[in-house]
């Protein structure tokens, strides 16, 4: 009862001149978003190594990967293939076989090949020594890879320390006049940076385990294709020692 009173007692231009007084005197918060590529801009040089890092990390891992690849396309009926060229004489096709296939395996059972009338330990030690030469320019650019993962974040929290100090140093020269945006502002740009090298980090590191990996299976490939190809070669021999 007392309610409608009030309100009948109270002229509508009185309370919407009210309303508006209220409103304009709230203040009006704006809410400010930020895009991927804004906020990467707010790293400053930190930001630009990373991302020439990143680039390179791509590169690498791309590059290896098409090699590991293209290493791994080997018939499973290679070795036989070769086994049946030597033991018809045929060294001339097991050759041209090998150069078919542009792989680690290939090119280690072509270097034993042509040393075929040699000593046993002496085809041996040249196919070691290709299998290292293999291994090698497998391996080529893994160290710049583990170096990204592991200095890329080291980094970025060297870009954040920078920012952290350049807060803190335009606040001691703000004097009285220190604004809480001023030192939350220079805080969440400097942490960009931090974030930026892990992601760089973190994904060169799990390419780099992964190619690792990648690398290490096809190395035990090549050390079965050599025993494979050595025992090859004593076939033959323990043969005539049976006749």
């Amino acid at each position: 009862m007392l309610f409608h009173l009030l309100q009948a007692a109270v002229p509508d231009s009185l309370a919407q001149t009210a309303a508006q007084a209220v409103q304009t005197a709230a203040p009006q918060v704006q809410e400010k978003s930020l895009s991927m590529i804004e906020l990467a801009t707010k790293g400053g040089w930190v930001m630009v190594v990373l991302l020439v890092l990143s680039i390179v990390a791509i590169y690498i891992f791309g590059k290896k990967w098409w090699m590991i690849h293209k290493a791994q396309q080997v018939d499973k009926n290679f070795m036989r293939d070769i086994r049946d060229y030597i033991h018809e004489g045929k060294t001339k096709s097991a050759v041209s076989l090998c150069q078919k296939y542009d792989s680690p395996v290939a090119r280690l059972v072509e270097k034993g090949i042509e040393r075929i009338g040699r000593p046993l330990s002496d085809i041996q030690t040249a196919v070691e020594n290709m299998g290292n030469v293999e291994i090698a320019r497998l391996e080529k650019g893994l160290p710049a890879l583990a170096t990204i993962a592991g200095g890329a974040p080291m980094l970025g929290f060297l870009g954040t320390v920078l920012g952290m100090v350049r807060a803190f140093f335009n606040m001691a020269n703000a004097g009285n006049n220190v604004d809480i945006s001023l030192l939350s502002g220079g805080i969440y740009e400097a942490m960009v940076t931090t974030v930026g090298g892990l992601i760089v980090g973190i994904l060169a590191y799990f390419a780099y385990n992964y190619l690792t990996a990648q690398i290490s299976n096809l190395v035990f490939k090549m050390e079965n294709a050599t025993v494979e190809f050595m025992d090859l070669l004593h076939e033959p021999a323990d043969n005539e020692e049976e006749n």
